[in-house]
C-alpha cells in the first residue's frame, strides 16, 4: 500500500488558491509581493514552494531541487518530508545476480528532459515505468519546470499530486510564469545577502588591518598589503585568514561572517 502524506494549509492565507475568482495576474502579483519580502535566497525558496502549491493547478505538494549532469543532485526546499523523499530517493538498480549496488540514486522521471525543454509532465507514475519512486510514495502525478540552468546544472521546481493527470497545460502555463517570478526574487535576495557579506567582510578584513597595523607598526595600506601577500602565500581566502588574525588576537569580530 503507497504511504500517504497530508500537506498543511499554505500559510499565505491572504493568497486564494488559484483559480478561486482571483485574476491570474492578481495571484502572480500577490505572489512577487510574498517573494520578494523574503530576507535570504534560503527564505526564498522556501516560500516559493508553498506559494506553488497554493497557485498551480492541481498541485498539493511542492519541492525545488538543484542537479549536475550524471543524477547527482540537492533538494533545496520542499514542501514536506514526501517531496524530500522523492526528490532525493535512492532506487538502486538490479543485478543479474538478484543483488542490488546500494546509494545509486534513480533519475528523476522528468528532470533529464529539463535540459532541453523548459517543463515536463508525468501523468501518471503508476502507468509509467519511470514513475516508480513516486508511485510508491503515493505521488501519481507531477509537473517539473525549470527555473535556472547553466551547462551544467539545473534548478527545477517540481510540483506533486497524489491522483493522475493533475496537471494539464494550462497549469504549465502558470507555473512557468510562477517560475519567472521566482527567478527574478532569487536574484535580488542573492544579490541583497551579497552585499550584506561583502559588508560583513569588509568589517572583519578591517579589524585585522588594524590588528596589523599594530603589531607590525605600519601604516593602513601596508596592513592590508600584508594581509593579501599572507592570503596569497598561504592559499587561503582573505576573509578566512582575516578572521583567523582576529581569533588570535582575542577580538571578537563581526557577527554571522560566512566562512564557507
Amino acid at each position: 500500500m503507497p504511504k500517504r502524506f497530508v500537506v498543511t494549509a499554505s500559510e499565505f492565507s491572504d493568497l486564494p488558491r488559484f483559480p478561486a475568482g482571483l485574476d491570474l495576474a492578481e495571484t502572480l502579483t500577490a505572489a512577487a509581493r510574498e517573494l520578494h519580502a523574503t530576507a535570504t535566497p534560503n527564505g526564498t525558496l522556501r516560500a516559493a514552494v508553498k506559494l506553488a502549491v497554493a497557485i498551480m493547478p492541481g498541485a498539493e505538494h511542492a519541492g525545488i531541487s538543484v542537479i549536475e549532469r550524471g543524477h547527482r543532485r540537492r533538494s533545496l526546499a520542499w514542501t514536506d518530508e514526501v517531496v524530500r523523499s522523492a526528490e532525493t530517493e535512492s532506487e538502486p538498480p538490479g543485478r543479474p545476480d538478484g543483488a542490488s549496488a546500494p546509494g545509486v540514486r534513480a533519475p528523476h522521471p522528468l528532470w533529464e528532459q529539463l535540459w532541453t525543454v523548459p517543463v515536463a509532465m508525468l501523468e501518471d507514475s503508476r502507468v509509467d515505468e519511470a514513475g516508480g519512486v513516486l508511485a510508491g510514495l503515493g505521488l501519481r502525478s507531477a509537473l517539473s519546470l525549470r527555473l535556472r540552468a547553466d551547462r551544467r546544472r539545473l534548478t527545477v521546481l517540481t510540483a506533486y499530486a497524489g491522483r493522475p493527470r493533475a496537471f494539464d497545460e494550462h497549469a504549465a502555463r502558470v507555473g512557468r510564469l510562477f517560475t519567472a517570478h521566482v527567478g527574478l526574487a532569487l536574484d535580488s535576495s542573492t544579490v541583497r545577502e551579497q552585499l550584506t557579506e561583502a559588508m560583513r567582510t569588509r568589517d572583519l578584513i578591517g579589524q585585522a588591518t588594524g590588528i596589523l597595523m599594530e603589531r607590525m607598526d605600519i601604516d593602513a595600506g601596508g596592513a592590508f598589503e600584508s594581509l593579501v601577500k599572507a592570503s596569497q602565500r598561504e592559499n587561503v581566502k582573505l576573509r578566512d585568514l582575516a578572521r583567523r588574525i582576529v581569533d588570535a588576537h582575542g577580538v571578537p569580530g563581526p557577527r554571522g561572517v560566512n566562512e564557507r
